[in-house]
């Protein structure tokens, strides 16, 4: 971002830059693989924007096209709840007009794309699946969202979400259960679950989730999308907060707001939009995100942590993350199964992480007083200078999301919840051990997608970076979406 204001950025960008100028080489090399049939659905929204910037499609055509597409998908998915087509159509015809004029109203000029349910949008509800707070209207948007809109944006609907966002899985009394396109019996992940899969059916031009518990990273894997948890505090989250909650320029501890994307190129220039200070601190900072470590794989230093006895996983996740690090090694890239930060316990940094997490979304039984806090804090400090010292010799990090693939819906009481790991049943909230490796000590870590699972499931790896190198572990992505492909649609959603 640099020392440039967010309009000065955006309208550069409106004018034809797109995400290249603040992002350079993240453009084309993937849009000729995107879909093999050249339909709308399944297009970037970088292959989008130019579209409608070059008037190859009109902002209410595409906008229609995808209505027609939720009409036509949406009640067996049950991923986009509330529906608010007419003002997206509105916006979309403004958009149109200012074209018209010669007028681009910045690089989402005319999309049409979805977001989070927990996000606030002015005049649509805002529930978190919490039945009392079913009548709840926004009076006002998330900062995320305002960015999305002065970037040219206009929104569609909301995606669905847990109860509280505190599920692997996305169902909730008010609106019901989302399921997982690749396999309706089971679940695509939660707590982002509505927007993976309104990304992975070609519902959307783009979408926002959250994430304090792996709540982005795996709905992408499950579903075998794209996407980012960023570095904490680098995208602003006021207006992302559970009703009653006053929407306060405040970021909560450990949690972080950001995209889902059918593409590495996606994620950022979404990164390139929402990414600044909020209004306490923008008048005394700016941000300025590193350029990413490398131009190739090869000039990586890669380290491989495929399975850990703090949260053991399936042999076929683990032998994934080794695959990927064979062809590493194959690349000329250097790569390490052993490579560690110095002193760091697994089952120590999960308890660690769990009572920081249980502190936050925990409710009364999960307070904490203020001096455990701090010794907490001050232990997660020491983790951070841990991890520090370790990218000064390693780029990035190399694990799993989640223990399995997208397994299947399971309401039954969560403390009695298991997942079967190689045949052994684990505990439910044992995963989010790979969540918190990131989550805990503040760091970037991006999903990308790298096959199938023997069971014809997406399986999505995470990458994981240095503090505030979020523009590495994005790059990390697009580079092996050339090396080894990316997104590819569920059977059964071709065009309509």
């Amino acid at each position: 971002m640099g020392s440039m204001t967010r309009r000065d950025f955006i309208h550069r960008a409106g004018m034809g830059a797109g995400s290249a100028m603040l992002y350079p080489a993240l453009v084309g090399s993937r849009a000729q693989a995107q879909s093999a049939d050249g339909e709308l659905a399944f297009k970037s929204a970088t292959e989008l924007t130019a579209m409608l910037r070059d008037r190859d499609v009109s902002s209410v055509e595409l906008t229609q096209y995808f209505i027609d597409r939720i009409e036509e998908h949406n009640q067996k998915l049950n991923a986009i709840v509330v529906r608010d087509f007419d003002r997206a159509l509105e916006a979309a015809r403004a958009a149109d007009e200012a074209l018209s004029r010669g007028s681009v109203l910045g690089p989402l000029h005319g999309l049409p794309m979805t977001i989070k349910e927990s996000y606030d949008i002015a005049g649509l509800p805002t529930t978190w699946g919490v039945p009392a707070a079913a009548g709840n209207i926004a009076s006002a948007d998330a900062v995320v969202v305002s960015r999305y809109k002065d970037a040219g944006a206009h929104f569609m609907g909301k995606t669905n979400v847990p109860l509280l966002l505190s599920d692997f899985q996305s169902y909730n009394e008010i609106y019901g259960t989302t399921n997982n396109p690749w396999n309706l019996e089971r679940t695509p992940g939660g707590s982002s679950g509505g927007t993976a899969v309104a990304l992975a059916t070609g519902m959307t031009g783009l979408d926002s989730g959250s994430d304090i518990g792996g709540s982005i990273r795996n709905p992408a894997h499950f579903c075998g999308v794209y996407g980012h948890k960023p570095t904490l505090g680098v995208v602003p989250s006021r207006g992302h907060t559970p009703p009653g909650v006053p929407a306060v320029p405040q970021d909560p501890d450990l949690a972080v707001v950001g995209p889902l994307a059918r593409s590495a190129e996606d994620l950022a220039l979404a990164m390139d939009i929402i990414a600044g200070p909020d209004v306490l601190d923008e008048p005394g900072w700016r941000l300025e995100l590193p350029a990413p470590r490398m131009s190739a794989l090869s000039e990586l230093r890669v380290a491989l942590w495929p399975d850990d006895s703090a949260a053991p996983v399936d042999g076929e996740i683990s032998d994934r993350v080794a695959a990927v690090g064979e062809r590493l090694t194959r690349l000329g890239a250097t790569v390490s199964d052993t490579a560690r930060p110095a002193g760091l316990d697994s089952t120590e940094y999960q308890e660690t992480y769990q009572a920081l997490l249980y502190a936050v979304v925990g409710g009364p039984a999960g307070n904490v007083d203020h001096q455990s806090w701090l010794r907490l804090h001050g232990r997660r400090g020491g983790y951070r200078v841990q991890w520090q010292g370790f990218f000064r010799d390693w780029d990035v990090v190399l694990c799993p999301v989640m223990a399995t693939d997208a397994f299947p819906h399971d309401h039954s009481p969560l403390q009695s919840r298991t997942l079967s790991v190689d045949g052994e049943p684990r505990g439910y909230f044992e995963q989010i051990f790979w969540a918190g490796l990131a989550t805990l000590s503040y760091l970037p870590a991006t999903v990308f997608p790298t096959g199938l699972s023997s069971s014809g499931l997406p399986i999505g790896l995470q990458v994981i970076g240095a503090a505030f190198d979020d523009r590495t572990t994005i790059e990390f992505a697009r580079l092996m979406a050339q090396e080894m492909g990316g997104f590819v649609p569920p059977p059964g959603y071709g065009a309509s």
